[in-house]
């Protein structure tokens, strides 16, 4: 197998006046492709930072980020714009689902941004709701689902 995602020696370090505050000290790792990870650790432990420093959503101080063959730590923000839209997806903690929409509508609405019409947009959120076992779930709006 391939690493889909290689930190070498990651640093981020935040400056709270003249504190210095550690958030990742010096990971390293790959994830491969297909392969399935898991983030543990207790509050403050830097979780949160990590993932936002593997989307792109934050720099390192040290280190370097591979998404496949492109290094992200080097991109500037428009490139990283652009990056993320075509291959990073996100599933927020809070949701973020318009109520007013059902799941297919939710799911096909980020796929606006990349210009794709209408119909190949429902289509490929219907795929993307089967795919996680939502297929029933299609026409229901965020509150009637768990």
């Amino acid at each position: 197998m391939s690493a889909i995602i290689t930190l070498d020696n990651v640093y981020r370090v935040y400056r709270m006046g003249h504190e210095k505050i550690m958030a990742v000290n010096g990971i390293s790792l790959e994830i491969n492709e297909g392969e399935i990870c898991c983030l543990k650790g207790p509050s403050g432990s830097g979780k949160s930072t990590l993932l936002h420093l593997m989307a792109g959503l934050d720099k390192p101080s040290k280190g370097s980020i591979h998404i496949g063959k492109t290094r992200i730590d080097t991109l500037n923000e428009n490139q990283l714009a652009v990056f993320r839209q075509k291959y990073i997806g996100f599933i927020f903690q809070s949701y973020y689902l318009i109520p007013t929409l059902t799941a297919l509508e939710n799911v096909a609405i980020p796929l606006t941004f990349s210009g794709m019409p209408k119909n190949k947009r429902l289509k490929r959120a219907k795929e993307l709701l089967e795919a996680v076992g939502l297929k029933d779930r299609m026409k229901h709006k965020p509150t009637e689902m768990s």
